[in-house]
């Protein structure tokens, strides 16, 4: 086949989709000049639109709220009563506001992934994935010794719950879970599946936009027909993520909730 759908020398006009010189042309805006990439632009963006949410949200007193503003407070309401409250427990809501803020920003975060003209998840990126993970390490840390004391890395090392022959075993393991693989299993997951659903996404919906493209070439059975098909299940992948989106920022936001209670009740 003459026709060379990947090429290395990109043709706009034949050739739908090409190969970048660079990878990095992927992160880069043309309307952005210095350090500032795409991804530091849309972390700024996601931030902004958390604030302005927020903001608009509350800026007003009302005895009935507009149908934004009762979407928003049923968002905030969800995360303070049903996570931070209901995970934590008594002195949940003083991690509230933490909580909020990381379940929204990582909600619009990944939205972005499947918004026209965007199509960037920023949590693609595993540098924030970390950083995000690095916060709530420090936080369930910093709360654990706050409530304990150098009780609390004691505890880790030596279990007084644990037959005593076994808590030299447990006290490693239990360390190593709790400092090591917590903030890296936080962090991975969130990449891993923004990186899976948005890369299955690009394949299906760009293979089946090349394949109709590429008709006058294959064929309209191989052209039209194989990529209608394509672009009809990348669609229903669409719908799907569109729900994976909004569960890891659940998970993430539960699963610093449920660090920071393991550290301020132990006994739980």
């Amino acid at each position: 086949m003459e026709q060379v759908i990947l090429a290395f020398s990109c043709d706009p006009v034949n050739q739908p989709l090409c190969i970048p010189e660079s990878v990095l042309e992927l992160f880069e805006l043309p309307v952005l000049f210095g350090p500032v990439n795409r991804a530091m632009a849309y972390m700024f963006l996601a931030a902004l639109i958390v604030m302005a949410l927020l903001f608009f949200a509350y800026r007003r007193k009302a005895a009935v709220p507009t149908k934004f503003g009762a979407a928003v407070e049923s968002l905030v309401d969800f995360v303070r009563n049903d996570i931070a409250i209901g995970v934590i427990g008594p002195g949940g809501e003083k991690y509230a506001p933490y909580l909020l803020s990381l379940f929204l920003f990582i909600l619009i975060g990944n939205f972005m992934g499947i918004t026209p003209f965007i199509m960037f998840p920023i949590a693609s990126r595993i540098a924030l994935p970390i950083v995000l993970a690095l916060t709530t390490y420090v936080i369930f840390v910093i709360a654990g010794i706050k409530k304990q004391g150098l009780a609390y890395l004691g505890h880790l090392l030596w279990p007084p719950d644990v037959p005593v022959a076994l808590r030299p075993l447990i006290g490693i393991i239990e360390l190593v879970s709790t400092l090591v693989v917590r903030p890296f299993s936080l962090a991975v997951r969130l990449f891993a599946n923004l990186v899976a659903g948005h890369t299955m996404l690009a394949l299906l919906l760009g293979s089946g936009v090349a394949f109709m493209i590429a008709i006058p070439e294959i064929g309209i059975v191989k052209g039209g027909v194989v990529g209608v098909l394509w672009f009809v299940l990348g669609m229903a992948i669409y719908m799907l993520e569109m729900l994976v989106l909004f569960l890891q920022a659940y998970i993430f936001t539960l699963l610093s909730a449920v660090y920071i209670e393991s550290s301020i009740h132990p006994a739980h």
